[in-house]
């Protein structure tokens, strides 16, 4: 559990633990949830590769976690799906990493979380971690852009190194089959940039809410 006020100073641990379910603990306040729990993105999934072997996080901001409710066994990493580019994807090749899959936009309010999700791909890319992008235009179509138009607008802008899929259905009936995984336990996408931990298993580990600021 982490309950923040300050931030982290980097640190760094070298274990050889398997990431299951890891436990993480919000304040939900029932007197208008005026006090949360304070924490990031960059936080929790540094909470997470402790248990692995590297703990590194910087600023804190409020935002609202919630944990699986079920015992689901399924895997991301079984699945398979489409990139950017259009070329087929086995998400088996990320098994053994921790991944944040986040839902984007281009034309959203939040879409500066952009370079946050960047950053925190550019620190720990290389101890374990991965950012797994999916764009979506099911909230008040503010993913309009083809495939070509949302590369050149994540590397123009943002110099976007993270992975990059096709563009998908991330809510409702119609939604992927990536994002029937994740919401089985855990609601919906609410918004644009909402995002998902996984762990090494490739089992869901929790959801943060779109405001929660990677970084």
């Amino acid at each position: 559990a982490f309950l923040m006020n300050g931030a982290f100073s980097e640190t760094s641990l070298k274990n050889k633990a398997n990431l299951t379910h890891g436990s993480y603990i919000g304040d939900n306040n029932p007197r208008g949830g005026t006090m949360k729990m304070q924490i990031t993105v960059t936080a929790v999934v540094v909470a997470v590769i402790l248990v692995v072997g590297f703990v590194k996080a910087r600023h804190l901001f409020s935002a609202e976690i919630t944990r699986p409710s079920g015992e689901s066994t399924a895997s991301l990493y079984d699945l398979s799906c489409t990139a950017l580019d259009g070329s087929p994807v086995d998400l088996g090749q990320y098994r053994g990493k921790v991944a944040l899959v986040v839902n984007t936009a281009s034309k959203c309010g939040l879409t500066p979380q952009y370079a946050g999700l960047e950053k925190l791909f550019s620190e720990l890319g290389g101890d374990g971690f991965v950012v797994l992008a999916f764009p979506s235009n099911d909230f008040l179509g503010q993913e309009p852009g083809n495939a070509e138009e949302i590369a050149q607008f994540c590397q123009v802008n943002f110099q976007a190194s993270f992975p990059l899929f096709s563009k998908s259905k991330v809510k409702g009936k119609e939604r992927s089959e990536v994002y029937q995984l994740l919401t089985a336990d855990l609601a919906e996408p609410s918004w644009n940039f909402t995002k998902y931990l996984v762990g090494k298993d490739g089992r869901v580990v929790a959801r943060f809410d779109p405001r929660l600021t990677p970084g």
